[in-house]
């Protein structure tokens, strides 16, 4: 299972936190340290559209309008703080966020 966020995040750490506790082996990738190359934003993008765009972030509320209207892969490949966390790959299924559903079908 792969676990993509930032390791200051809060959400990400009780994410991978749980995820352990329920036994799951949790590779973690820090996109602020190593951003995701574009062919896997894109991927990201077919998989959640828009929403992996985290418009409630400080990152966002930081940008100028002119860089609020570029492509969200653009976006993120500029800023990679900006995508929702985390995004969790398991099985061959891309989750977004840490929700109740999410931690259902983990099982965590």
């Amino acid at each position: 299972m792969e676990l993509i966020g930032l390791a200051s995040c809060d959400t990400c750490r009780a994410a991978r936190k749980a995820l352990e506790a329920a036994g799951h082996g949790v590779a973690f990738r820090d996109v602020r340290a190593a951003p995701l190359p574009e062919a896997e934003i894109a991927a990201l993008l077919a998989a959640h559209g828009e929403a992996l765009v985290n418009r409630k972030s400080t990152t966002w509320r930081g940008l100028s309008e002119a860089e609020r209207a570029e492509p969200p892969l653009a976006l993120l490949a500029r800023h990679p703080a900006l995508m929702k966390r985390p995004v969790i790959r398991a099985e061959g299924v891309s989750y977004l966020g840490w929700t109740a559903e999410v931690r259902a079908a983990l099982g965590a």
